[in-house]
């Protein structure tokens, strides 16, 4: 599966699709936080996930290492400005990412880094349906960035920087 994902000109088509969908739903909401009426602030998101953190079934905290990374760095809710400015453009700029075909493969882990966030603090929402297409995205490597801007930045980035070269040809 992973290697028809990865060499597949049939998967490269429907993942470019997918890739467009996701970044589409990325760049449309983080253009909305960053051109809204009113500016965008975390800071309900960020207290409500902190007082009233996600536990499991036997009322346990789901996410003890998430709930303390939150309010450590947060001030237990008081300084969210850095965290609205990471989430508006986050959102608009892996949605480009992605749509765009630029890559890809960072774009698509800082979207279900951004997923996993939102479900760490209790929203749900098109969350797993994210999580689902990021994934496919991520584990498909460049053939998920074929048909976009990947197809010439890849190869130019792998000619300056020798690290990134690995077994996987970019044609």
């Amino acid at each position: 599966m992973i290697f028809w994902l990865r060499h597949s000109k049939v998967a490269m088509w429907g993942l470019t699709i997918l890739r467009i969908y996701l970044g589409f739903g990325w760049a449309k909401d983080g253009f909305e936080k960053l051109t809204g009426p009113k500016s965008f602030d975390a800071s309900g998101l960020i207290m409500s996930a902190i007082k009233h953190p996600v536990t499991d079934p036997s009322g346990a905290k789901a996410f003890p290492w998430y709930d303390w990374f939150l309010s450590t760095f947060t001030n237990n809710g008081h300084n969210t400005a850095f965290f609205s400015f990471l989430v508006a453009w986050g959102e608009l700029l892996v949605g480009l990412g992605l749509i765009f075909g630029t890559l890809t493969i960072a774009a698509s882990f800082f979207a279900l880094v951004m997923n996993f966030s939102y479900l760490g603090a209790g929203v749900v929402s098109v969350n797993p349906t994210y999580i689902l297409i990021g994934s496919l995205l991520l584990v498909s490597g460049y053939n998920a960035g074929k048909i976009g801007l990947d197809h010439w930045v890849t190869p130019f980035l792998r000619s300056k920087f020798p690290f990134l070269n690995n077994d996987i040809k970019v044609n």
